[in-house]
């Protein structure tokens, strides 16, 4: 069964993530982690306070470790690697560690780094996200174009069919959310978050992280890993890192992206990392495709012993 691996981003974080594993890839992975950060990443994880994890300079690379190292327990049970890998905005830093064509140390400092530029980017309270239920893509395209008025509102997260995530100034989000409702958007929930991901209100922090990456050791991937920013996997380092840039303030085409894998011959999706969301979000998009997500120990074991007998 041809298996594609998919490592969630911010927002699948929570206190405690990661606790229940007691494999040496864990305790190792966040040890590199920390020292890379200089300071102790998992007990940020396991104790909190939770602002503190919520932080996105924080969050990010918090993710970035429990991706990776759920990543390695699974090769350290002798799981095998898969045909195809990708991840859900942060999560495409996890991917290409996977695949080999970015060193971890160097990603964990890249992504507290984005973190920062990205919270810079726009002040505390004048940025905002919520999540659309129940329009087609289309409509809601129309409504920020209609409800932005000389501001920023535009779709940032394709996530599933009729589950987009809208991003910009917080009065344009404000609008753009009551015109969904009025045309019959089943929920219209503004997300606990201040910065404004994947809009054009992020370009000046691409910029700035366009030239951390130009400074990157960058390899050709071992395992294709399909991007957010254009549905397409790269070899050459150069278009990877254009890719990433563009990805701060691009919308996340989720959606094409996993059916461009199932296009692709991908028959199985693993969610390699903390919670269920990115499982979730697969069963709207490709209801015959196999989901698992790898979210404890248990999950690990359940899918090494389902990939021997298949």
């Amino acid at each position: 069964m041809r298996t594609a691996f998919l490592f969630p981003g911010q927002g699948s974080q929570s206190l405690g993530m990661m606790g229940d594993f007691d494999a040496p890839a864990i305790a190792e992975t966040f040890a590199e982690a920390s020292e890379a950060l200089g300071f102790d990443l998992w007990r940020l994880c396991q104790e909190g306070p939770v602002e503190e994890l919520n932080r996105t300079e924080n969050t990010q690379p918090a993710m970035l470790a429990a991706d990776i190292a759920t990543w390695r327990a699974w090769r350290a049970l002798g799981g095998e690697a898969p045909e195809a890998l990708a991840g859900h905005s942060l999560g495409e830093y996890a991917a290409l560690v996977a695949a080999d064509a970015l060193d971890f140390a160097d990603a964990v400092r890249l992504v507290r780094r984005r973190g920062q530029l990205m919270q810079q980017a726009v002040p505390a309270g004048e940025g905002a996200m919520a999540a659309i239920i129940g329009l087609d893509d289309t409509v809601l395209e129309d409504l920020c174009g209609n409800g932005a008025a000389n501001r920023v509102v535009s779709c940032a997260n394709y996530n599933a069919p009729g589950q987009v995530v809208i991003a910009g100034h917080a009065d344009a989000v404000e609008r753009v959310c009551e015109a969904a409702r009025e045309a019959g958007a089943r929920r219209a929930l503004p997300l606990p978050v201040s910065v404004p991901s994947h809009c054009v209100l992020m370009r000046g922090a691409a910029t700035a992280l366009a030239q951390d990456l130009a400074d990157l050791d960058l390899r050709p991937p071992a395992i294709p890993v399909w991007h957010n920013a254009d549905v397409a996997s790269h070899d050459a380092p150069a278009e990877i890192r254009d890719a990433l840039a563009r990805q701060l303030w691009q919308p996340v085409h989720w959606t094409r992206t996993v059916e461009t894998l199932v296009g692709n011959g991908i028959e199985r999706f693993v969610e390699c990392g903390p919670g269920k969301v990115l499982a979730g979000l697969n069963r709207r998009i490709s209801r015959p495709s196999a989901i698992t997500a790898l979210d404890g120990p248990d999950a690990l074991d359940s899918l090494k012993s389902e990939w021997k007998s298949a």
